[in-house]
């Protein structure tokens, strides 16, 4: 058979029904559009939530778990004996790593690895006037943390070069600067958890955009925060580690607990909660999307199917002057395939336009997210995904109806 009389007919078919085929066109051109915009918008949020995580927090980090749970003497003294032992008192064991400095440089010369960090990490208070507030310093050098988390860029305020040049300096959290009511060059009042106090300046706030970091954390140099904890310069508590591919750092932190025997934790692990909804937020997105795309191809189905029975007549001559019946099946996914090529082509220009509408949306996070606008991605893999879906779905749906015309018997149908 000749394509282009089958083209022709199915041309005719669909200008003899405008309305009918309009319909079916909308159909699938709201169904791809509102999958553009949903899975646009849902991988933009995954995708902002994965930035933040790992650019907040490191691809591994190693410490000493402090362990409390450790046998009693006369357990020690008799393994095998009936022991009792009530309110037993944890040690008072210290979370440093022993050759802490010599464990980072080593770590660092590791293929793979973009940079190193050994800080001495603890809880604090912070005073001013009659505010206080509880949070987290960390003693670090400021360049290798700079190094780690681009902290230039996240600065608010301030200069790393202050923090180096001023061994009382602070760089603040945003967040937590602004409920204690500091700004730059004002001092603050930090009491760590063993009751040694010591007045720092403020000479820098930063912001990752993420509440739990900007709220609560401030950098100080390594040296400052060993002097407040009383400890000597070789006192590490933790080490950061960055990979240069994040992926690499699950396997990687598990040869460095076998190597050293410290605590490592990765940032799949420390962040198992996003990770988890992210799973949960795919999984609903392609379950709606997929579900518009299927309401459509059965509404397309019927349309298809009604055609089929008004053109009964026309099918039975188209026969009686000898198409057979894979003739008659071609018309009608020539149909299909203009149906759904021209709604899933006017379905993605749809779904961009309000994809882009969303993300110039305004959109206050408050304190929790540094967020401007409504995240999207715009990436052609969905929108591909959308067109191609959309199609073989048209045109799924009006194979069924045209195997159905095939099959009329022309003789039957002129007799009436």
């Amino acid at each position: 058979m000749n394509l282009s009389i089958a083209a022709q007919i199915a041309q005719t078919h669909l200008m003899a029904k405008k309305r009918q085929t309009l319909v079916a066109m909308l159909g699938v051109t709201f169904g791809i559009a509102m999958f553009i915009t949903m899975i646009s918008f849902m991988q933009g949020v995954n995708q902002f939530l994965e930035d933040s995580a790992l650019d907040a927090s490191p691809h591994i980090r190693m410490y000493n778990e402090v362990n409390t749970q450790r046998p009693s003497l006369i357990d020690e003294l008799r393994p095998n004996g009936f022991n009792v032992v009530h309110h037993q008192k944890p040690k008072n064991e210290q979370a440093r790593l022993k050759n802490g400095l010599f464990i980072a440089e080593r770590i660092e010369r590791e293929p793979g690895v973009q940079g190193v960090s050994p800080q001495v990490a603890t809880q604090a208070f912070y005073n001013n006037g009659p505010i206080q507030l509880s949070g987290t310093i960390s003693g670090v050098d400021i360049n290798r943390e700079n190094k780690l988390y681009k902290l230039t860029n996240r600065l608010k305020s301030g200069s790393l070069n202050a923090l180096k040049t001023n061994p009382d300096g602070l760089i603040m959290g945003n967040v937590l600067a602004r409920k204690l009511n500091v700004r730059l060059g004002d001092k603050v009042t930090v009491t760590t958890p063993t009751g040694n106090t010591r007045v720092l300046r403020v000479v820098g706030t930063f912001g990752f955009g993420v509440g739990t970091v900007d709220n609560t954390k401030s950098y100080a140099n390594l040296s400052t925060v060993q002097e407040m904890l009383l400890r000597d310069p070789s006192y590490i508590t933790d080490i950061h580690v960055k990979m240069l591919d994040p992926m690499q750092a699950l396997p990687f932190g598990k040869r460095l607990r076998a190597m050293y025997g410290y605590y490592t934790e990765d940032w799949a692990t420390a962040n198992t909660a996003i990770l988890a909804g992210e799973k949960i937020r795919n999984m609903l997105t392609f379950v709606v999307s997929i579900t518009l795309l299927v309401v459509a191809g059965f509404g397309i189905y019927n349309i298809m199917n009604m055609t089929v029975i008004n053109k009964i007549k026309d099918i039975a001559i188209l026969k009686a002057t000898g198409f057979d019946g894979r003739d008659v099946v071609a018309i009608f996914l020539l149909q299909a395939a203009f149906i759904g090529l021209s709604g899933g082509l006017l379905g993605l220009a749809i779904g961009f336009g309000l994809s882009y509408l969303l993300s110039i949306t305004p959109f206050d996070a408050g304190d929790f997210l540094s967020l401007d606008t409504f995240p999207v991605i715009f990436a052609a893999k969905y929108y591909i995904m959308g067109l191609l879906f959309g199609v073989i779905t048209t045109v799924l749906a009006g194979y069924f109806p045209s195997r159905k015309a095939a099959k009329v018997d022309p003789v039957a149908i002129l007799r009436g």
